[in-house]
């Protein structure tokens, strides 16, 4: 691995099961999985629905609202690459239909981070092609 690569915060590589998600990122919108079998709603995408099995998924836009479950400050960096980042608050996010996930706070310290707190959606374009979930304090 070359200095740049080191440099060089990593990508997801969106695949045939994620690439609807990842899309809908790029638009603007938080694609979280129905199951029109079960009604279960899961995030991340796959090709079939992790309660039933069914495969009767359809693709439907988050409110883009949660709250936070869990949380942990970053103060020494993973690598190279998130060096100037830190520190940071990655974060557990329940989401208003339930699912939880894994992101980061944008937009205020991570010492204002507490349990329970409001959280929105907001999106941060990495690339031409992949753009990342965030959440700030709502």
């Amino acid at each position: 691995m070359s200095i740049e690569d080191a440099a060089r915060k990593p990508l997801p590589a969106p695949d045939a099961d994620t690439a609807a998600f990842w899309r809908g990122l790029q638009e603007g919108k938080l694609l979280l999985q129905h199951c029109s079998r079960c009604r279960h709603v899961q995030y991340y995408q796959q090709a079939t629905c992790r309660q039933c099995g069914g495969e009767e998924l359809e693709h439907r836009p988050a409110r883009g609202r949660g709250k936070v479950h869990s949380f942990s400050v970053v103060h020494r960096a993973p690598g190279p690459a998130f060096k100037a980042d830190v520190p940071y608050a990655v974060l557990l996010v329940e989401l208003a239909e339930g699912p939880r996930m894994i992101s980061t706070l944008t937009g205020s310290s991570p010492a204002d981070v507490t349990f329970d707190m409001d959280v929105e959606l907001t999106f941060e374009r990495a690339s031409d092609d992949i753009t990342l979930p965030r959440f700030r304090k709502a």
